[in-house]
Parts: C-alpha cells; structure tokens; sequence
C-alpha cells in the first residue's frame, strides 16, 4: 500500500505522527508491533513545511558517536543547509517510530521529496 502526505502549510511535527503511525500500521486492523508492514510512506513538499522562525535557529540535534569526547551539537539550520528539509523530517519521523530492532527496516519505507 503507498501513501502520499503533503506537508505544505502543516506543522513539521503533525505530519511526522502521522507518517510514524501510518508506516507502522496502526491505521490497521491487524496491527501488530512485531511485524514491518508493507507499505510505503512518501512526503512532499517537506521544504514548504511551516516552522516558527526561532525554531530554525535555537533548535539542536544531539549526536553521540560512542567514544570518549564524541559528543556534538548540530543546530537545525546548519543541517537545512547541509542536507534540506527531507534530513529534518526523517529525522522527526525517526524518533517518532519505537526504539527496537525494527526501526532502521520500517524507515526504508519512508521517502521524502522537497
């Protein structure tokens, strides 16, 4: 099954929920948690998403690598301007979906087009 969302004039995190629930299934009636489901999530329009001005600029991602003094920081704007706004929704998606062996396998479901 595909499904297309359109971003454009939404929030980013309301079309983030509702692509997470959709590419996990819950939209069915046989839902289970230790399945991957067959299906296809496809965002568009992520560039035109609408997103408070001051969020852009104060908003940060951490990352940690592991090893001692890997710890970074990255602000929002510095990854639109290094990867667009697909990074920034995948990104929202992706702590969207349940932190288990499955997630890295439902996120190849999800395509994201600016």
């Amino acid at each position: 099954m595909k499904y297309t969302l359109d971003a454009k004039e939404k929030k980013l995190g309301r079309v983030a929920s509702e692509a997470a629930a959709l590419l996990m299934g819950k939209n069915k009636t046989d839902f289970s948690r230790n399945t991957v489901e067959n299906v296809e999530v496809c965002i568009v329009n992520a560039s035109k998403i609408k997103l408070i001005s001051d969020k852009i600029t104060k908003k940060e991602y951490a990352n940690y690598t592991g090893y001692p003094g890997g710890f970074a920081m990255q602000k929002m704007e510095d990854i639109v301007g290094k990867k667009g706004f697909a990074e920034i929704m995948r990104r929202a998606v992706y702590g969207m979906l349940p932190s288990n062996k499955l997630r890295a396998k439902i996120l190849k479901n999800l395509t994201i087009t600016e």
